[in-house]
């Protein structure tokens, strides 16, 4: 055997060894770095290094929004000169979702991220991927209100107390809540009154159902009568897991609990769904993934009840400063925003929503030291309000609440159709009056699977019957089945609430999936090859 042959062979065994090697580590990554230390705070900040974090963000196409992201940083930075900030953006928090996930193979979460807790529940699936914040809020220095901050940061208890305990779960504070929403019902008053009903004090389902399906009537010519168009979906629902899980809630029904079991496939649930497919036949009732954003119908005079998030405010009613229809498509209307319908107007219920803002761990305590710093200083005053304004949030502090200039952007409601958008500003009070009315769900390791199911539920209730479907018991039956498959809900909440343990995933992500596919047939390949190459040595 010649010499080049003998140093070919050698280069092809270490390459493949190198290359299993490099396989083993992403597969086992594949679940979450394991040994990583627990963070312990530094007793001091080391000022005289450098530090580049980064931040992951969700923005839409609010330009504003960014600007005030680039301009926190840039404040920020001056305070720090030696901490750069870098911002990444996203469209969607599903995406983050994703990108988290896959990044945590690789060990490269970002710094800080915007994010929700049912999310953290499945970061949390690698071993001291998150840094628990207790001891951050209480530490006198670095602390919330610290005496080495070097900005004007909130007290604990300055923080919305029920916010706060959002952010709670597993027996640790995994984040601190940035903003606050919950679902609001952007009402054509106009269309309600030329039916011949009046708005309710309180809006409950039985109303928005009559009223829904008296606007189904159409002249003669074949338009509907209420609009004159050939088009009018009278109920549209953004966000239908949201739906069923506050109907299960004002119903006080199973949805999950503490432990993490599964109570969404219950009796009440199944009265729900046969309601919807009632109404679904008729044509009364759309959700936002089949037919499009509330918004759009309701702004063409299309739709009269549009439930969609108090920070999507800025998109509704006739004078809406955020529009994806042409003006000329546009109908004038008067706009009224209540709370989403209730069963029992005497106690309402509905969701509280919102970004939260987590940490990742990482082996520089310094380094979690600089994003904590960072990720404190978008609770301020400044950053707090400005947001606020930008949508139909509310600030998530009492000292940002209850500030002059806060205070003073509330009661200029009306005065223009941009800053102080009438819609916008009554969508922020209708949270600020009903925060004691509010709720979240348990968080646990599999809680977003749960939530997409319960939408899911409707969705596919309501293709059905589009399709001429049966919705009956038999139906129902193999929907729930179907469903707790799908989203692997019989194997969710066995472990308990999230506790920083490694547990299922639940489903992984679309990337996190095709990562793992790729892997294991790089690996066949190799085992393919490493087999092939033995048996011709074995014959010669």
């Amino acid at each position: 055997m010649t010499e080049k042959r003998k140093a070919g062979q050698r280069w092809r065994k270490c390459a493949s060894a190198l290359l299993l090697t490099a396989l083993l580590s992403a597969l086992t990554g594949c679940h979450g770095k394991e040994g990583m230390s627990a963070f312990a705070i530094p007793e001091e900040f080391d000022a005289s290094r450098d530090y580049e974090i980064s931040f992951w963000a969700k923005n839409d196409t609010n330009k504003t929004q960014t600007d005030i992201y680039e301009q926190a940083i840039s404040d920020f930075e001056a305070l720090y000169p030696n901490i750069r900030v870098n911002l990444r953006l996203y469209t969607d928090y599903g995406k983050i979702y994703n990108d988290v996930i896959t990044n945590i193979a690789t060990d490269t979460t970002p710094n800080v991220c915007i994010t929700y807790p049912d999310h953290i529940a499945t970061y949390l699936t690698g071993v001291n991927q998150v840094v628990p914040l207790e001891e951050l809020f209480a530490d006198e220095k670095y602390g919330f209100g610290g005496s080495e901050v070097a900005f004007d940061a909130p007290k604990t208890e300055e923080i919305v107390p029920g916010f706060l305990e959002e952010c709670a779960f597993g027996g640790h504070y995994y984040a601190i809540p940035y903003m606050r929403s919950t679902e609001a019902c952007y009402i054509n008053k106009t269309y309600v009154e030329a039916l011949g009903y009046t708005l309710p004090d309180t809006l409950t389902w039985d109303f928005v159902w009559e009223v829904s399906e008296a606007a189904m009537e159409k002249d003669a010519a074949g338009n509907f009568a209420v609009n004159g168009q050939k088009v009018m979906i009278p109920f549209i629902y953004k966000s239908t897991d949201n739906m069923m899980i506050q109907v299960l809630r004002q119903k006080e029904a199973g949805y999950s609990n503490e432990e993490g079991e599964i109570l969404l496939f219950n009796d009440t649930t199944k009265g729900f769904l046969e309601t919807i497919a009632k109404h679904a036949e008729s044509g009364a009732f759309s959700t936002f993934k089949i037919s499009s954003y509330p918004a759009n119908f309701l702004n063409a005079g299309q739709c009269i009840f549009a439930v969609d998030s108090t920070a999507g405010a800025t998109w509704m009613g006739t004078d809406a400063p955020l529009c994806d229809i042409s003006r000329d498509k546009i109908v004038e209307f008067e706009t009224a925003v209540m709370p989403i319908p209730q069963f029992s107007p005497e106690n309402p219920r509905m969701i509280s929503q919102g970004p939260s803002v987590c940490i990742f761990n990482k082996e520089d305590s310094q380094e979690v030291l600089a994003s904590w710093l960072f990720a404190q200083y978008l609770l301020t005053n400044e950053v707090q309000t400005a947001y606020s304004e930008t949508e139909g949030y509310v600030p998530v502090t009492l000292k940002a609440q209850n500030s002059a200039e806060y205070q003073d952007y509330l009661s200029r409601c009306g005065e223009d159709n941009g800053t102080y958008y009438d819609v916008k500003i009554k969508a922020a009070r209708l949270l600020l009056d009903n925060i004691e009315n509010t709720f979240v769900t348990p968080v646990f390791n599999g809680s977003t699977s749960l939530r997409d199911a319960s939408g899911q539920l409707i969705e596919n209730t309501v293709k059905s019957v589009r399709r001429g479907q049966k919705i009956d018991d038999a139906y129902i039956e193999k929907l729930y089945k179907d469903t707790a498959s799908l989203y692997r809900l019989d194997q969710i909440g066995k472990g308990g609430p999230v506790s920083g343990e490694k547990a299922d995933l639940g489903k992984l992500p679309r990337t996190a999936v095709l990562l793992l596919s790729a892997l294991l047939g790089a690996w066949t390949l190799i085992v393919l090859y490493v087999v092939r190459q033995a048996v011709k040595r074995k014959r010669k």
